[in-house]
């Protein structure tokens, strides 16, 4: 439910089909690049993101434990690698989220 405040009236709109995970632009902005990119290491997305690395890396564990992201765990010669990418569920749910967002904007016009 998401409630908008106009000059001291309140307009409640219900909307179907927003997640609480993605409520955090920092969450919004994983899933989107992981939306367009297959598979990203952790310090992509760190760049692309402009995050900490503990910043980033409890975001990433909050969507892990939802399921709608996965880890990948390599080595490139001794070098740890950490590959994330989005579950079939993760795309479905973000997928979702954005219908909704473009339904309540559409109809706020």
């Amino acid at each position: 439910m998401v409630f908008i405040y106009i000059t001291n009236t309140k307009l409640k709109i219900t909307i179907n089909g927003l997640y609480k995970a993605f409520e955090s632009r920092i969450r919004l902005g994983i899933m989107s690049t992981l939306a367009v990119n297959d598979r990203l290491d952790f310090n992509s997305l760190k760049e692309f993101l402009d995050l900490t690395d503990g910043n980033l890396a409890s975001h990433l564990k909050g969507l892990e434990k939802e399921g709608f992201i996965s880890v990948e765990k390599s080595f490139i010669g001794r070098k740890p690698n950490t590959k994330y990418y989005m579950t079939r569920e993760g795309k479905k749910a973000f997928n979702e989220h954005l219908k909704a967002l473009e339904k309540l904007i559409k109809t706020q016009k």
